[in-house]
């Protein structure tokens, strides 16, 4: 039996059009909204700058700024200097050697003393022949610096990689949280409509409450996409400072996927790679100095002496020397030279093993990472394609529900939140794609590189 206070189905109709008629502004005010961008304290005022040349700012003032990258360099000039050294070691060498002070010589029976003597003395030699020892050293130096100047560009790529990584990752949090953003004033305008509608239909407070509870699940989701976003910020002012710029542009930055064999065929050319080819031609060159070490050696050398002095008994002692020749350097047994060059040569054996495992290594890195960009980038295209349609049956579902009911409010808040998760969806599909083409570029002629 009807209780005697329900409203006449007419009537209920009626105050529900009427309301849905008030509601009909709040729901115009917000049918646009994914059309503009919520604006952030990001967002620059100037027109903005192409994101290239926002990558290369950051990359420039990170490679300022890292104290790993001087480390290398200076590395780099140390073993500069270390070469400069080894060839010294063919150079004309002179030494002058002053001696003052009392002195006693003994002749036979006859003990002369002088109170005061000077004895001054100059060598000046140099290495003709040793067996190709000093040549090899001098290689060897030279290997350790190419060595330690391609470590210098290898640490110089990490650090351009991390930067652009974080800059990329920062650009995706960014956008999530505006996302984010709209979706939370999609569900308040939702709210705002049914309130209109509630006021007049108590009966329907509960689909109040529940697109409340849609858009409080959408503020905490933005919320935490607005902390990574800090977080990756406090990581990328580290690295770069605290000049931080837009974000515009840096969602279509890294689109262009290079050719597998294009990249394999850089691989062998990359700074990391050389590095270890040139640490294994170097212990080949000490192999070399070492085994060299039993040769002869030949020198020349020219030498003088002045002694100047007084005897206890008055009489000056005055004496001069003269010398020049070749002297002759013949190891004739050094039980240790045969062991330590074997070992020289079985490390330079193991250097150029180390540098082929690596090349291989990186080359199937390659391959993992390109298939991983192609899949993301692919998968960032599927999404879209999902996205066009989840806009039509948002804004058909939504349609629906305002003429009377066709569709219920959990079907619209459904879709809703379908289309928005698609939304984040696609932007950390093209993200990651973004960042495996980066770390693509890296393992080939490197993200510097393709910078410039």
């Amino acid at each position: 039996m009807l209780s005697s206070k329900r409203r006449p189905p007419c009537a209920a109709l009626s105050l529900i059009l009427l309301a849905l008629c008030g509601a009909m502004p709040a729901h115009a005010r917000c049918a646009d909204d994914d059309a503009k961008p919520a604006a952030t304290a990001e967002s620059p005022a100037a027109p903005p700058v192409e994101p290239r040349l926002v990558l290369q700012g950051l990359v420039r003032e990170s490679l300022a700024r890292s104290q790993a990258v001087g480390a290398t360099r200076l590395l780099a000039e140390a073993a500069t200097l270390d070469v400069e050294e080894a060839r010294a070691l063919q150079s004309l060498r002179a030494g002058l050697n002053l001696e003052l002070g009392p002195a006693a010589m003994q002749s036979g029976s006859v003990t002369t003393r002088s109170p005061m003597l000077a004895r001054s003395s100059l060598n000046v030699s140099k290495l003709l022949y040793d067996g190709g020892r000093s040549d090899r050293l001098i290689d060897w130096r030279g290997q350790l610096a190419e060595a330690a100047r391609l470590g210098h560009l290898t640490q110089q790529e990490q650090v351009a990689l991390n930067t652009v990584a974080l800059a990329l990752e920062r650009s995706r949090y960014r956008q999530q949280v505006q996302v984010y953003g709209q979706y939370v004033r999609k569900m308040g305008c939702l709210a705002e409509a049914l309130e209109t509608i509630v006021r007049a239909d108590r009966g329907r407070a509960s689909e109040l409450v529940q697109a409340r509870k849609s858009m409080q699940q959408a503020e905490i989701a933005q919320a935490q996409a607005q902390s990574a976003a800090r977080q990756v910020e406090v990581r990328l002012r580290r690295l770069v400072g605290d000049g931080l710029p837009g974000i515009d542009g840096l969602s279509s930055v890294l689109l262009a996927v290079p050719e597998l064999p294009i990249i394999e065929a850089e691989v062998a050319r990359s700074s990391e790679i050389a590095q270890l080819a040139a640490q294994a031609a170097a212990m080949g060159q000490y192999a070399a100095a070492v085994e060299a070490g039993g040769r002869p050696q030949v020198s020349w050398s020219f030498g003088g002496a002045k002694t100047i002095g007084n005897s206890s008994g008055g009489v000056d002692q005055r004496s001069g020397s003269l010398s020049v020749g070749v002297s002759v350097n013949i190891p004739l047994l050094d039980p240790g030279i045969a062991p330590s060059a074997e070992a020289a040569r079985k490390r330079a054996q193991a250097a150029v093993l180390q540098r082929e495992e690596a090349l291989e290594t990186r080359r199937y890195k390659v391959r993992e990472t390109h298939e991983q960009t192609l899949a993301a980038f692919d998968r960032a295209g599927r999404v879209s394609a999902v996205l066009r349609d989840s806009e039509q049956v948002r804004a058909s579902t939504l349609q629906q529900w305002q003429q009377l009911g066709r569709r219920s409010l959990f079907d619209v808040m459904s879709a809703e939140a379908d289309h928005y998760n698609l939304r984040v969806a696609y932007i950390n599909a093209l993200f990651d794609g973004q960042q495996m083409n980066a770390l693509l570029l890296s393992l080939g002629r490197g993200v510097s590189e393709w910078l410039r």
